[in-house]
């Protein structure tokens, strides 16, 4: 474990948050949900309690980025090893690039494959849980039920809605009064997701899959001409992976391997640990330049070979192996940049939530319905609003993330865990798309080569490779700095909406306890005991 004063623990960028330091800690992006992962702790539950808690409170109390029909990732650390589980659905089994023309929907049913979050709840408290499954159902079905009242940032997003979705009725009447979404401040209650939500806590997840909602989901696909059958919804598992990870400035990254874009990350910082980004001072521009000529590097190879693992050409040990990794990094021009522009395409909207306890228990969660509400589909009834994932697939003939039945999309979700000589040392995450792997990587830097403190390297301005190559710089960076990196040919545009650079929770281990941070671009917070 490490030492605290070996952290620096100055936040000197213009944030209104300090660290959070204590023995068990959330931090979430509602305050809301972190406050029910904390009653969970309290109730004698443990981090992996406290984190479902957290999830389940999060899909009614900011439904604009998950949902029940959300899929999820998570990395556990036990209090003994690392487990890493990915809980995303498959597409349904009939499935097949015949059926779509141009390019993969982004709303709608066929947008829709198998949703996982709920397998994911189940899976960990049977396995990691003390609290009873259904305990942790209290506090989003009492917020569902009774109200809870809409954030400021939440508002936003559920205002914009209004127009994405005018043409789903079902959704327009779960999340709207009259057409018009919720104020900021007024009280919202969601009476379906109540329903729903005590039925999954009543039959242990059952009913989700195999049960009374899984033929609601599937009577509706039917009405609507969908591919969802029942067998793929009772066939769905989720499954626990062993992470990938590379080493860098004496620690480890973890990640889950692809579906996810983890891959990203870990090839990006071996490529950083080639180029030896340890020399270079921080937010300088050679620091910066370095960082985001890996990122483009990584991004095109997670474009290029990035799927379902078991449809993979090439395998993750591959794109790191070190050899790999050191030609990589010498095609790197400290005095030019290389552009590298993809066609993905991703929304900025997921939830991400981290855990830890006084036992050493510590999670690393992420859940997300993939752009904004997701797909727009509400299954009547249920408040089951169905995530949109399939608009992670391609049509390209030959690609390894080409649409098929049965078949896992690329998912941009990705929640990060470090090690160091085997021990955990932090558990984080950064929201938001694209930005995530870049997020971890800068995450990586500014806290393990600069030792900021977990809310100071929050806190930071933070860059973005965009998906057409253009680099976007957070106000904050110094003017010159940006003329800097536009002489060496990025294209660089500046400022933005804070949702375009993600939003990071942190929590990094202390020799006694913990230190954790909460991004101030959302509306939650870092809070413990």
């Amino acid at each position: 474990m490490i030492k605290s004063d070996s952290l620096d623990w100055h936040c000197p960028y213009p944030s209104q948050r300090a660290p959070v330091i204590a023995r068990n800690i959330v931090a979430t992006s509602q305050p809301l949900a972190a406050a029910a992962g904390i009653n969970a702790l309290r109730s004698g539950g443990n981090a992996v309690d406290a984190a479902l808690a957290t999830a389940i409170t999060l899909s009614v109390v900011e439904p604009n980025n998950n949902g029940i029909g959300s899929d999820a990732f998570a990395i556990i650390w036990d209090g003994q090893s690392l487990h890493g589980l990915n809980a995303s659905g498959k597409s349904p089994a009939g499935m097949h690039p015949d059926q779509f023309d141009g390019a993969m929907p982004v709303l709608g049913w066929s947008s829709v494959t198998v949703p996982g979050a709920v397998s994911a709840w189940v899976e960990m408290s049977r396995r990691f849980g003390k609290l009873p499954f259904r305990d942790l159902f209290t506090e989003a079905i009492h917020y569902a039920q009774d109200g809870f009242n809409v954030g400021p940032i939440t508002g936003i997003a559920w205002q914009s809605a209004a127009l994405t979705y005018k043409d789903y009725q079902p959704f327009m009447d779960t999340f709207m009064v009259e057409g018009v979404p919720p104020d900021i401040g007024s009280l919202v209650k969601l009476p379906d997701h109540a329903s729903s939500l005590q039925s999954i806590a009543d039959s242990n997840g059952e009913s989700f899959y195999t049960g009374d909602l899984a033929r609601a989901m599937v009577d509706d696909a039917a009405k609507n001409g969908a591919l969802l059958s029942y067998d793929d919804l009772a066939n769905h598992r989720c499954e626990w992976v062993d992470t990938i990870a590379t080493s860098f400035a004496h620690v480890h990254l973890h990640e889950i391997p692809p579906n996810g874009q983890g891959l990203m990350a870990l090839t990006g910082l071996g490529i950083l640990r080639h180029a030896g980004i340890e020399t270079y001072p921080l937010d300088s521009p050679d620091s910066i330049h370095l960082q985001i000529e890996a990122t483009r590097i990584a991004y095109a190879e997670v474009e290029r070979h990035l799927a379902d693992i078991n449809h993979m050409k090439v395998s993750p040990d591959m794109l790191l192996e070190d050899n790999y990794l050191a030609q990589r990094a010498g095609e790197i021009s400290l005095s030019n940049c290389n552009p590298s522009p993809t066609a993905m395409s991703a929304g900025a909207d997921t939830v991400y939530l981290t855990t830890a306890d006084a036992s050493g228990c510590m999670v690393s969660m992420i859940q997300s319905n993939f752009m904004g509400f997701g797909s727009g589909v509400v299954v009547p009834g249920t408040g089951i609003s169905l995530q949109n994932r399939g608009a992670g697939f391609v049509l390209e003939a030959g690609h390894p993330n080409r649409v098929g039945g049965a078949k896992r999309p690329f998912h941009t979700i990705i929640p990060g865990f470090v090690t160091a000589n085997g021990q955990p040392r932090m558990s984080f995450g950064v929201m938001g798309g694209h930005m995530q792997a870049q997020g971890h990587i800068q995450m990586m830097v500014r806290m393990f080569i600069h030792k900021q403190n977990p809310q100071a390297a929050s806190d930071a301005p933070r860059w973005r490779v965009q998906e057409n190559g253009q680099l976007a710089l957070e106000d904050g960076f110094d003017n010159a700095i940006a003329k800097e990196l536009e002489n060496r040919g990025h294209d660089v545009i500046r400022g933005g909406h804070a949702s375009l650079f993600g939003g990071a929770q942190l929590i990094y281990r202390l020799e006694n306890g913990y230190c954790a941070g909460s991004d101030h671009r959302k509306e939650g917070l870092a809070t413990g005991f």
